[in-house]
């Protein structure tokens, strides 16, 4: 039996693994995973941290080849397999610009819809959802369905309540009249699969100015972000001391900042002799890099541990931003570090455990903290969906009643139970 994992290790199988070369055999495969009740799951690049696309038995679909990718003025029609960096290339060679950038550039398009995926540059662009203007999507008994971006639910739903956050991607959004597109960006794979998306491309973008500006204190680069909320900045990310240390970088904290045009920046508190500026496109490239390559670091120092990962998708409203890292910093014991996208008081902890007992401790420290979180009027998922890892965080954000209505939503769409079993809901 195949074993199956993504980046944050959770382990997983599949009976059987299909790769459809088109969406034909696709339907093909879920019109007999339908007729045998076989629960199926989608997978992608298997890039994701919380288990949505890894199987606990059933049939696995990789998307892998559904990758054809087209180009056109103020849009792009892209396969699920698709990846984001091949995206991001395209649309600039054409002198356009796909915003969403989930900092894992490998990962799927397909993926970056199912999660609602976001990154950096959402503090000024939003979230995938916003830049979907249609889908073509295969429902479990191999109907498709044409979507665009206007076209209202056809059924009665209850609104759901929603946090108080500027990100948000754990459970279904549901609205009376909703469009229908939004009932599927975001579901992780439970109610069908999308086969192709139409995506927003905006026009280029002007003269930026990238930074890594480093700081005195924390409490200097929280005042910094209050401040830089009112300029134009496409994104306001934030690392620790302990990031940095990781990074070798021997400062207290720091934020990496986008700038598009004209404006200065009040640098009161940072270190700003000392901080790294840059205008081209390769020094904005290194920057991205640098931030990557801490999450990077920490998924190799967790897998050295053989611990599975442990770390937050977490946000509150904006002006909490003070509040819940004095929360984190109260519960949490060293090491762990914080880093993430700080304009949307959205950052992300990765703890580090060295025995099973600390691992155990962490992970239900991980559940406290999205209670905190949710106290705030906050989010337990921001970015990367609940998965099968984070769906026990369902009923710390929502009502049993909003949850049944997600249920009702799941039978509608899927009777059998079949897709993406364990995944964001329980049966």
């Amino acid at each position: 039996m195949p074993q199956i994992t993504d980046a944050s290790y959770y382990p997983g199988r599949a009976d059987e693994i299909f790769i459809p070369h088109d969406e034909a055999e696709l339907l093909e495969i879920l019109h007999r995973a339908s007729s045998n009740q076989i629960p199926v799951t989608f997978m992608g690049a298997l890039t994701g941290v919380t288990g949505a696309a890894v199987p606990q038995g059933g049939w696995a679909i990789s998307l892998t080849r559904l990758n054809a990718l087209e180009i056109q003025p103020g849009k792009a029609i892209v396969g699920p397999g698709v990846l984001l960096r091949d995206l991001q290339s395209a649309a600039a060679q054409s002198k356009q610009f796909y915003a969403p950038d989930p900092t894992e550039n490998t990962s799927s398009i397909g993926g970056n819809i199912a999660a609602n995926a976001s990154g950096s540059r959402s503090y000024r662009f939003g979230a995938t959802r916003n830049h979907v203007l249609a889908l073509r999507v295969a429902l479990i008994n191999g109907e498709i369905l044409e979507i665009r971006r206007g076209q209202k639910i056809n059924f009665d739903v209850p609104p759901i309540h929603l946090p108080q956050t500027t990100k948000h991607s754990a459970g279904y959004r549901l609205e009376p009249n909703m469009d229908l597109v939004d009932l599927f960006v975001g579901s992780e794979g439970t109610l069908a699969v999308i086969t192709q998306a139409e995506l927003q491309l905006l026009p280029p973008r002007g003269e930026l100015l990238s930074g890594v500006v480093f700081f005195k204190s924390e409490g200097a680069a929280f005042d910094a972000v209050e401040r830089w909320r009112s300029a134009n900045l496409n994104m306001i990310e934030y690392l620790d001391r302990a990031s940095l240390e990781l990074m070798d970088v021997p400062h207290q904290a720091a934020l990496m900042i986008e700038q598009e045009g004209d404006g200065d920046l009040d640098m009161t508190g940072a270190l700003e002799s000392e901080s790294w500026f840059a205008i081209s496109a390769a020094d904005r490239e290194r920057f991205r890099q640098f931030r990557h390559a801490l999450p990077e670091r920490c998924n190799e120092i967790i897998r050295k541990s053989g611990f599975m990962k442990l770390s937050t998708d977490y946000a509150v409203p904006r002006d909490k931003l003070r509040q819940i890292v004095s929360i984190y910093r109260h519960f949490l014991t060293p090491p762990y570090v914080i880093f993430g996208h700080a304009g949307d008081a959205h950052l992300h902890i990765n703890t580090f455990s060295d025995s099973p007992a600390r691992f155990e401790r962490n992970k239900e420290l991980m559940t406290d903290l999205a209670r905190e979180a949710v106290a705030l009027g906050g989010t337990v998922g921001a970015e990367h969906g609940l998965g099968k890892r984070k769906a026990h965080l369902l009923e710390i954000q929502y009502s049993p009643e909003e949850i049944e209505a997600m249920r009702a939503v799941k039978r509608r769409f899927d009777p059998g139970w079949l897709l993406g079993q364990g995944t964001m809901l329980v049966r």
